[in-house]
């Protein structure tokens, strides 16, 4: 819980809406303006668009096959879906060194110290599971 707090104490979320001027059935709308508002903390203007949103859908789609259609990559299980989705990020975040930082996301927000490996990865599961089994 205390977790929690800590989380939505420091979150800082803005939404970015768009004004289509929607004159034909079928054709695409044009965009005429478009407004934005802070809905928690002080989030910085310059960050409000979606392209950084798209671009993280993007790379989870092409890193996690589950989200494309017509494979036989799916989950049957949430539970299973939830963790491909964990597994994708801590890799993401902590293992892969990004191009343009040159070192990984966790390190860049000093969250680490290092780059992961994948047995510490594999580590950090037994720890979990030898504490679950106790």
């Amino acid at each position: 819980m205390v977790a929690k707090s800590i989380i939505r104490c420091s979150l800082k979320f803005a939404v970015l809406r768009s004004k289509d001027d929607a004159s034909t059935r079928y054709s695409p709308a044009t965009c005429i303006g478009c407004r934005t508002a802070a809905l928690s903390g002080n989030p910085d203007p310059k960050h409000d668009s979606t392209s950084f949103v798209e671009r993280q859908n993007l790379s989870m789609r092409m890193g996690i096959r589950r989200f494309t259609r017509l494979t036989n990559g799916f989950s049957k299980k949430i539970e299973n879906h939830g963790h491909a989705v964990a597994l994708h990020f801590f890799y993401y975040n902590f293992i892969r060194i990004h191009q343009t930082l040159r070192v990984t996301p966790a390190m860049e927000a000093g969250i680490t110290d290092h780059v992961w490996s994948f047995e510490e990865l594999v580590a950090l599961l037994d720890v979990k599971s030898q504490a679950f089994a106790a």
